[in-house]
């Protein structure tokens, strides 16, 4: 790939992976307007390296306290509020790595089009908008429990459908059980770390397999480019998120999904 095609795909994907605006409605973008081929299954690999880089060094400091916290209950058999998070985020993760295993090829087989990711970018941007208009905003990430913890593991395993938007998924649920903005943007984020990782693991698998030649100098600055885009969103976001809602990521997304259906049908 060309510099600024590594570059531009890199910067999308560290900004949509962690706005709940869906990064695969934005990947296949610049193959339908600019003509681009498919980027590779080591690029992939690289800029969501990248993005989960970001989130575990941004999150560093709350990811070593819910580790000790989980590492000492199960010593312990005595629970914190720490402890229960990271629990929770455990039981969030179990539903994606179920659906993950089980039909992570018939949904790439059936659902990775340009007309199924438009409808998706447009329904679960108005469920955002629903949520986030209905929401009772009075849960922090402490207080919500087992039961909505799974339930947003629940959402998280659906946003495996292209178009859907893992964060954008997981927040809609957040709010619907009442968790704040802020609370429910930094559930998503930590969410992430462990669903992200596997996926890591599993394509980096394929990636073994696979007899394509790899560009490490694109993969390097795939990683690089994706990782400051992350980095830079997840702080922004979390930093305005409480002032602007949903709303203006709900309009993007109609927006973007109109955008897919007029190229698809134009």
């Amino acid at each position: 790939m060309e510099t600024f095609q590594v570059i531009l795909l890199a910067l999308i994907q560290g900004l949509t992976e962690f706005l709940p605006i869906s990064s695969s409605a934005h990947l296949i973008l610049p193959s339908q307007i600019l003509g681009w081929a498919d980027q590779g299954l080591s690029f992939d690999v690289a800029v969501n390296t990248g993005s989960l880089f970001a989130v575990v060094i941004y999150f560093r400091n709350e990811i070593i306290v819910l580790s000790k916290a989980w590492f000492t209950s199960l010593a312990s058999k005595q629970q914190t509020q720490e402890s229960k998070l990271a629990w929770w985020i455990i039981l969030a993760t179990i539903p994606a790595v179920i659906v993950g295993f089980t039909a992570k090829d018939f949904i790439e087989t059936h659902f990775r089009n340009t007309l199924v990711i438009a409808i998706t970018t447009i329904v679960f941007g108005l469920l955002l908008w629903v949520a986030d208009r209905m929401s009772k905003a009075q849960l922090t990430e402490f207080q919500m429990g087992w039961k909505k913890a799974l339930l947003i593991g629940l959402a998280q395993a659906m946003a495996l459908i292209p178009g859907t938007s893992r964060s954008g998924a997981t927040m809609t649920a957040a709010l619907m059980l009442g968790l704040t903005r802020d609370a429910a943007a930094r559930f998503s984020f930590l969410m992430s770390v462990p669903v992200s990782f596997g996926a890591a693991l599993l394509v980096t698998k394929d990636l073994v397999s696979s007899p394509a030649p790899i560009d490490y100098q694109a993969l390097g600055l795939g990683i690089v480019v994706s990782f400051i885009a992350a980095y830079l969103c997840i702080h922004f976001f979390l930093k305005f998120i409480s002032k602007i809602g949903m709303t203006p990521f709900v309009l993007y997304r109609l927006a973007l999904g109109a955008i897919l259906l007029g190229l698809l049908y134009l």
